[in-house]
């Protein structure tokens, strides 16, 4: 970095920290430190907001920007510095809901066993909802829950059987449900909801900031960011770096603050690389995700990356995981290419593992990260048998696992601290890259990843896009969802998209963009029909049943009358485990 840039970089930071003593919004942080042992999370914040806009609180994972939020709301005590929102400082979660302040956490905070109406409305035993009755609590979640999820959800239905779009949804709406919010902040709260959910969402949060309540966002998705934010405050290693007003905010100024380098902002318009071979290493064929759906029959070849995504809800997850061995089919069998050369079929998480495929889940709470392990165990466990000299947890190299660690965290950027703390003291987006970081250390010869880069941040991401072309290279396979669809340009020569529990539309290189994926999403393309993708280029072959009348249909589905439940007949609605939509 250039001296002048040093320079500019401190008068920056002199202004700001000026603004910050002169008290110059209705919310102000200022000079906040936080520490963790010798880990110092926060290191002199100062920033001011006022009521009545969206403030962007971004930067790199480890940065500082969930414990920020967390001292916002009271769940973590300052150690030196001041946040004043209109003159008081929230010492505890209670004290910060009676002063109005909402705050919905990265992590999906949800008891599985309850029902919809239950999670909304718990620990809600104080002045705001005490006098309601059980039905009223009932109409209240039906409101909320159709409002944010755009489509019925029984308020009954209990929490395990419901998708992470939708638990997540139940995080957001606690926070919709006061009347009393002054002061909302979301942490990472749009990283489980595809682009329609989030539309959605931004809605809401400008009906809100426009009745005058500020909005707190932390969030690495720039493009979100850029779009509804009003001021943007940027952290880089638990200080303040810059605030950018309105006008500034782009991904340019966005990355240049976050990482303390010129950055050229520019969007990715390479082809992704091609596929080398014709060697087919897993395949499924008459393939039945739901037991409504049409079957698919689906090729991946060797050194191939292919996308999949699709709106919330359309089958898209439930695939990437039969594919896994997480979840099973209904129908149609898998198989993958064994190290004789021949295709066996496999039907669990066990069989899959053992022959070579691995899974980066995008839920690290339910499928990914062990709670009760440290960061170090979380790694390397499933190591344990394959450095073993003399069986499972016999004479185990720790050696060679302390290297695969080394080398893994440092691969990634991993910030762990001392790495014998447990998993959950690291932020949510190094607890994602851990669980990255522990597939590529499996060394698989098929990657599936159900968004991997949910969670992390723009810089971690690059370097992610990174490995994964090195290791396709390598002769290994990657099944790439995502609900991002930049993230396609450039490292997928192929994008599936799933509609109604099957393979609506399949884009190819120079047709790989966020406008055509969504359309395809949407249903607005041609799709695929009654038709097979042959090897007209050296990518793989996709067969799909014909799924033409979703365009046909697509008028009766805009138009959905909600069948409402009889709250007096409890035993209907709970004996009923399923988001319910009735179409006339």
């Amino acid at each position: 970095m250039s001296a002048e840039k040093n320079i500019e970089d401190n008068t920056s930071k002199e202004v700001l920290s000026e603004k910050s003593k002169t008290v110059q919004g209705d919310i102000y942080v200022q000079d906040v430190h936080k520490y963790f042992g010798v880990t110092k999370a926060l290191n002199g914040v100062n920033f001011n907001a006022n009521f009545g806009e969206i403030h962007a609180i971004v930067g790199g994972n480890g940065c500082g920007k969930s414990t920020l939020a967390k001292t916002m709301s009271g769940v973590l005590p300052v150690d030196k510095g001041k946040v004043s929102i209109l003159g008081q400082t929230p010492t505890s979660p209670v004290m910060a809901r009676n002063m109005g302040i909402a705050t919905v956490f990265q992590e999906v905070m949800i008891a599985e066993e309850s029902s919809v109406v239950d999670n909304l409305f718990v620990g809600s035993d104080d002045f705001w909802y005490k006098n309601l009755t059980q039905r009223e609590k009932v109409l209240k979640a039906q409101e909320i829950m159709e409002d944010l999820v755009g489509e019925y959800v029984d308020p009954y239905t209990q929490a395990f059987n419901l998708s992470l779009p939708i638990k997540a949804w139940i995080t957001i709406a606690r926070a919709f449900l006061r009347d009393n919010t002054k002061v909302l902040i979301l942490d990472e709260s749009s990283a489980a909801l595809d682009f329609d959910s989030t539309e959605r969402l931004f809605k809401k949060m400008r009906e809100l900031r426009d009745k005058g309540v500020a909005i707190f966002i932390v969030t690495h998705r720039i493009a979100e960011l850029v779009r509804i934010s009003d001021k943007a405050t940027v952290m880089r290693d638990g200080k303040d770096v810059g605030v950018l007003e309105k006008k500034d905010l782009n991904e340019k100024n966005l990355i240049g603050l976050m990482t303390g380098r010129e950055e050229t902002g520019e969007k990715s318009t390479s082809i992704a690389m091609q596929t080398k071979t014709d060697k087919v290493v897993m395949r499924a064929e008459n393939l039945v995700v739901w037991p409504e759906s049409k079957p698919v029959n689906f090729e991946v070849k060797k050194g191939e990356i292919v996308g999949i995504t699709g709106l919330d809800g359309n089958g898209q997850d439930d695939f990437v995981k039969i594919l896994a061995g997480v979840e099973q089919s209904h129908g149609g069998t898998i198989e993958i290419l064994d190290s004789n050369e021949k295709f066996l079929k496999y039907n669990s998480l066990e069989s899959a593992k053992e022959n070579g495929i691995s899974f980066v889940s995008g839920d690290r709470k339910k499928e990914g990260i062990l709670p009760n392990l440290s960061i170090y165990e979380n790694l390397v466990v499933p190591l344990y048998k394959k450095t073993s000299k003399a069986g499972f947890l016999g004479f185990i190299d720790w050696m060679e696992l302390n290297g695969i660690f080394d080398w893994e965290v440092e691969r990634l950027n991993i910030k762990t601290g001392p790495r014998d703390n447990l998993i959950g003291s690291l932020s949510g987006g190094n607890q994602q890259k851990v669980m990255i970081a522990r597939s590529f250390a499996q060394h698989p010869k098929v990657l599936i990843l159900n968004d991997p880069a949910r969670g992390i941040d723009i810089s971690t991401k690059r370097d992610l896009y990174v490995h994964l072309r090195k290791y396709v290279e390598e002769g290994n396979t990657v099944v790439f969802l995502s609900s991002e669809l930049e993230e396609f340009i450039g490292l997928c020569p192929k994008v599936i998209v799933f509609r109604n529990g099957t393979i609506f539309d399949i884009f190819e290189n120079d047709k790989i963009n966020a406008d055509t994926l969504l359309e395809g999403m949407f249903g607005q393309t041609a799709g695929v029909g009654e038709t097979t993708i042959s090897s007209k280029s050296n990518l793989s072959s996709l067969s799909v049943q014909n799924k033409s009348d979703n365009i046909n249909n697509k008028k009766s589905e805009e138009k959905k009358i909600v069948k409402v439940v009889n709250f007096e007949d409890e035993s209907m609605s709970k004996n009923n485990n399923k988001i319910k939509i009735k179409t006339f």
